[in-house]
């Protein structure tokens, strides 16, 4: 192949592949994994683990207000949970900032957020137990409190694609 047929089919490629915000989030497939639940506090300053969600798909975010892309992505999440939330589905961001519940609590009146609960782990234990060596970090979970799948970084949770993908895990049960 000469450097022009590269060109040609690089610039094809490029022009035929789907945007990234079009992808579904997730790369669902394999076995669900068994999660650990460290505890963590809701706005009320209850403690609660996963096990308090059983029953529901769970969209687990773990996240900081220092953090640019969680801060970013919020609102997104803020619009999933308004649309999705329910008896079947919940969005569950736990903020790990250093600053406590007080901290993720003016971060959402600061930005607008509406829908979300409001969360708090100890930041070591919520990494550590969860594996989120990186911010943010979402895990799909099913039903019974197991991991479908994860993602590092920030993701569009309002675009269809995620919709879709969620609400197709929510249907299965």
């Amino acid at each position: 192949m000469n450097r022009r047929d590269i060109l040609l089919s690089t610039l094809a490629l490029a022009l035929m592949a789907e945007p990234a915000f079009a992808r579904p989030p997730f790369k669902l497939g394999g076995d669900p994994v068994p999660l650990l639940s460290p505890p963590f506090s809701d706005g009320e300053g209850r403690k609660l683990m996963l096990s308090d969600f059983a029953g529901r798909v769970v969209l687990l975010n773990i996240w900081a207000s220092w953090c640019p892309p969680c801060r970013e992505e919020m609102p997104a999440l803020d619009a999933l949970q308004r649309k999705l939330g329910g008896p079947d589905f919940a969005v569950v961001p736990i903020s790990i900032d250093t600053g406590g519940i007080d901290t993720a609590r003016r971060f959402y009146r600061e930005i607008g957020i509406r829908d979300l609960g409001l969360y708090w782990g100890e930041d070591i234990r919520v990494q550590l137990a969860f594996a989120a060596f990186g911010l943010p970090t979402t895990l799909l979970i099913n039903r019974k409190g197991q991991e479908l799948a994860r993602i590092f970084g920030p993701a569009k949770w309002h675009k269809p694609s995620a919709i879709a993908q969620i609400e197709s895990v929510i249907d299965a049960g």
